[in-house]
């Protein structure tokens, strides 16, 4: 099929480079001629495993990237994913999209095939009926429904592992209002369903756009919720993986998302939950457990300082961080732990020097005053302390590094590090 992706961000480059992999003819349609260029020379403009590969592979075949919404009538279905930033009540501001989809709609105004247009981004429930529909119907100057459909396709990528997520994934959510749109979905999704046999949930609009929020809020909450345990269990003395190791067995609980640690950040847990919030209250509901979620998260960074401060007054001394992205695997720092323990640090006076394999420059935007160093080796070199925030593989393997600190006091916000003699250790929630 002729597929175009409006956005290329982490999941419009994401998505555009793995439909072209199940053989579909892609267009990625961006604003910004940087982008744009990249992905026609195959590279992205996002640190992503295996997605340069897939652009190395498809740049210039099948997947093609313009600046130019009117390429959108060579195709037959287009994916909107555009971002939807967070307001400063937590609700979400769907300007970026609504003025997308008024551009798709102006693209297809005067043409006569039958097209579906199809919500990527994180909406909440009743935004593309009453928001896209007509700004899409505006654009087009016809209405939504007849020659022109709307449909909801949410995704579910991990930074890190989104080709993955993507091309192997638990679930394929289909939402439309008609059968029409259904088939057509089905149809772009088909070449998937034979790969990788998800289950695939067909569902209406609204429905669709709330399966996202509930699945990230649960996910959010499991983690806040074993994170609680854990603080409590470092209080007894107990170790908190044993017990997650054990309680993960019951099937109704599970494995998954019980590392206890200094919590979760990215660009979709704090702002889906967050927005699920605010759509709450402005509904009349009070969502007080996810009120509590957030709270146990955002406690867990001051917890390492805390922890920290048992063994050694950070003020005038040199803090390392171990740690930039909010998880391993990618450059993102949107809502990394680590940004508010420098805060915390810089609050107490501490010299701080941070190290990432690659989320420095992203990080140096935020905090330009900050020491950056080259490994970790080097941030370890003279330091009085660490907080080890992100769970990079190499921090497993540091040994001796250790053995160059001023003051070698541990503070392992993600049970990366192994303990041993000659450092004074200390578990976040064991």
């Amino acid at each position: 099929m002729k597929v175009a992706v409006v956005g290329s961000g982490y999941v419009g480059t994401t998505i555009a480079a793995c439909f072209a992999d199940l053989g579909h003819d892609v267009t990625a349609i961006d604003i910004d001629e940087g982008i744009v260029e990249g992905l026609n020379e195959g590279r992205a403009s996002i640190h992503e495993p295996g997605l340069d590969d897939l652009l190395a592979e498809h740049a210039g075949g099948r997947l093609r990237a313009t600046t130019d919404y009117d390429a959108i009538t060579d195709c037959e279905v287009t994916f909107l994913a555009l971002p939807t930033p967070s307001r400063e009540d937590g609700s979400i501001d769907a300007s970026i999209i609504e003025t997308g989809a008024r551009s798709v709609g102006e693209a297809l105004a005067g043409t006569s095939e039958e097209h579906l247009i199809v919500v990527k981004s994180t909406v909440i429930p009743g935004t593309t009926e009453e928001r896209l529909v007509p700004a899409i119907e505006e654009g087009a100057g016809e209405r939504v429904g007849d020659r022109i459909r709307v449909g909801m396709n949410p995704e579910f990528l991990r930074e890190g592992t989104a080709v993955t997520d993507f091309l192997d994934p638990d679930k394929v959510v289909l939402g439309a209002d008609d059968d029409w749109g259904h088939g057509r979905l089905r149809a772009v999704f088909e070449p998937l369903i034979e790969r990788a046999d998800p289950a695939v949930i067909e569902t209406e609009i609204r429905e669709a756009e709330m399966i996202k929020y509930a699945n990230n809020a649960f996910l959010a909450s499991k983690i806040s919720l074993i994170n609680e345990i854990g603080n409590v269990c470092k209080e007894f003395g107990v170790d908190a993986y044993r017990i997650a190791d054990a309680i993960g067995l019951d099937d109704r609980i599970e494995a998954s998302f019980l590392r206890s640690g200094v919590g979760w950040g990215g660009s979709c847990f704090p702002k889906d939950v967050d927005a699920l919030r605010a759509a709450a209250r402005e509904a009349g509901y009070e969502p007080e457990l996810l009120d509590a979620v957030v709270g146990v998260n955002d406690r867990q960074p001051d917890r390492m300082l805390a922890l920290l401060e048992r063994h050694v007054d950070p003020a005038g001394k040199r803090i390392a961080v171990l740690g930039l992205a909010f998880k391993p695997g990618t450059d993102d720092v949107r809502n990394s732990r680590a940004i508010p323990a420098i805060e915390g640090l810089e609050r107490r006076g501490a010299d701080v020097v941070a190290y990432d394999p690659v989320a420095t420059e992203r990080m140096r935007e935020l905090f330009p005053d900050v020491e950056y160093a080259e490994s970790a080796a080097a941030a370890l070199d003279g330091a009085h302390g660490v907080l080890v925030v992100t769970d990079w593989d190499e921090f497993a393997a540091l040994d001796d590094e250790f053995g160059t600190m001023e003051e070698p006091v541990v503070i392992d916000g993600r049970r990366i590090v192994e303990p041993r003699e000659g450092i004074t250790y200390e578990g976040l929630t064991w």
